[in-house]
């Protein structure tokens, strides 16, 4: 067990507030600081001066920056940390640096070592909340054995005192806020398993396109076999969201195949049409195969994305923003190119006549024997191109308003409460479609334009100056309408569902 048995040095260095920057929760000397003492925000600052704080931190920097360089490379905080007392091992320096090193030189300055504490005491402050079930600022040995439960994770009264035994430094049999912040302080807690299980959004969030990043898993949902339920409610949410909003989703392929300066299909115009030409079932064409490729591209593209976050991290890491944009994307564009073909069967059916097709089987064979194989993959180009900017903006402006709710109003718990979860699960998606919706666009119209006899082959570029020509940049976001309007339909129905089939698969809702 690591103690920190020089915990009262860093405490000496720490802004006697229990805040290293003023930013983070305010705490009582002695103990009980961890419930009810704290107060986000300025709280630190009204205690201490800035400048005495600034003196403390950069006392602290000095003690850890042995060569004296001005920086704090692992070679620093393996010696300095030593001298402290707080041994850690080289994988624990690295991710310490790792988190803070925003100009990624290898090393912390000063200004990136305060905010890396800022950041870093936040989330011990979250974590430390969670744990603390009875409400009075410490941690037994029953708290921890009752959240690892929730966890999934079971542990004996034993093991969770040999837990208590490795940061209690008074012999109290529980953990105080202070004791909690000294043995933890200056050791990478990056998976905060708190934040990973209140913050999902592609297993729950469904707006009909799977290009989102997929989520983090916490080590104790690996080992308890809870990812594969989240994912089998995930899928559930999804048929059900997609089947609510399937009209809304056909109006939006009929409008970007069909729309143009002469023929402006409306809302209510393409509705009455649809109704007229096939009766009120026609407004749920291509559901069917939209609904059955949930299953293969979900599980294809999460096992891709953990075999490709194995080349770039390891399992029990966090990884950067840019690294899982960049695993998201590599296993977005795995599983799009292995059900590829069902999305170009799922346009077909769409855009069908009544009595075309007598099923999704006769549909394939169609294509199959009027225009070859070459068929399933038109419009694969622009479909690739289009998951980096939608799995890219969708992923940021989620975790910057994940970050933001986290910074500002997360005291207590890391539970945003069900109205965050949907407000940022439909702005990041509504952001995403809309810096990917000329990509889609083009390549519904490539899909649908090997359906006509003779047709002229078509290029994604081709296409793009044509539409540019004929109906101006407006013309790249014909049926933007019904699609946006089913987002935030969408959006609820998926979480809802999502909600009541963990339940019933018996995941914990803490």
């Amino acid at each position: 067990a690591r103690r920190s048995l020089a915990s009262p040095v860093v405490s000496g260095v720490l802004c006697p507030c229990g805040s290293p920057h003023g930013s983070a929760v305010e705490s009582s000397g002695g103990g009980g600081g961890g419930a009810g003492g704290g107060s986000a925000g300025s709280g630190g600052r009204s205690v201490c001066e800035a400048s005495e704080q600034d003196r403390r931190l950069r006392a602290l920097f000095q003690k850890l920056d042995v060569n004296r360089d001005g920086a704090l490379c692992i070679h620093d905080l393996a010696v300095g940390l030593g001298r402290l007392g707080l041994h850690r091992t080289e994988l624990d320096l690295r991710k310490i640096v790792k988190a803070g090193d925003k100009d990624l030189d290898g090393q912390l300055d000063f200004e990136e070592f305060v905010h890396y504490l800022q950041d870093h005491e936040k989330k011990l402050r979250l974590v430390f909340k969670s744990l603390d079930k009875k409400n009075d600022g410490r941690i037994d040995a029953q708290e921890i054995v009752q959240s690892l439960r929730d966890l999934g994770v079971k542990i004996s009264e034993q093991q969770a005192e040999k837990i208590l035994k490795s940061m209690d430094k008074n012999g109290t049999m529980t953990i105080d806020w202070n004791e909690w912040r000294d043995y933890h302080l200056l050791h990478p807690v990056e998976n905060i398993p708190e934040i990973i299980l209140y913050w999902k959004h592609s297993t729950i969030f469904d707006v009909g396109e799977n290009l989102t990043v997929p989520d983090e898993f916490t080590v104790e949902e690996r080992q308890t076999g809870m990812w594969w339920r989240h994912l089998v409610a995930g899928g559930g949410a999804g048929a059900v969201s997609r089947t609510c909003t399937a009209p809304l989703d056909r109006l939006k392929v009929l409008m970007q195949v069909h729309a143009s300066r002469s023929n402006n299909m409306c809302i209510v115009g393409g509705f009455t049409q649809m109704i007229r030409e096939g009766g009120p079932r026609s407004l749920w064409r291509g559901n069917g195969i939209n609904v059955l490729k949930i299953a293969p591209e979900s599980a294809i593209k999460f096992m891709a994305y953990e075999q490709i976050k194995r080349f770039i991290g390891t399992d029990q890491e966090m990884l950067r923003i840019h690294e899982r944009l960049l695993a998201g994307s590599l296993a977005g564009a795995i599983a799009q190119s292995s059900i590829y073909p069902m999305e170009v069967l799922k346009t077909r059916m769409a855009l069908r006549k009544t009595g075309q097709y007598s099923g999704m089987l006769d549909c394939a064979k169609n294509i199959l024997a009027k225009e070859g194989m070459a068929a399933f993959y038109k419009g694969y180009i622009p479909n690739m191109l289009g998951i980096i900017p939608y799995a890219g903006i969708d992923l940021a402006v989620y975790e910057t308003l994940k970050n933001t709710w986290l910074q500002r109003y997360a005291v207590n718990s890391a539970d945003p409460g069900v109205f965050v979860l949907l407000a940022c699960g439909t702005i990041s998606s509504t952001c995403g479609q809309l810096a990917s919706y000329p990509l889609a666009l083009v390549r519904t119209r490539m899909q649908a334009q090997a359906s006509v006899e003779g047709a002229p082959e078509v290029t994604m570029r081709g296409l793009f100056k044509h539409i540019l020509k004929t109906e101006g940049a407006f013309g790249l976001y014909r049926g933007l309408a019904p699609n946006f309007m089913k987002v935030i339909p969408a959006v609820s129905i998926s979480y809802v569902v999502y909600e009541n089939l963990k339940m019933t698969l018996g995941v914990d809702s803490r």
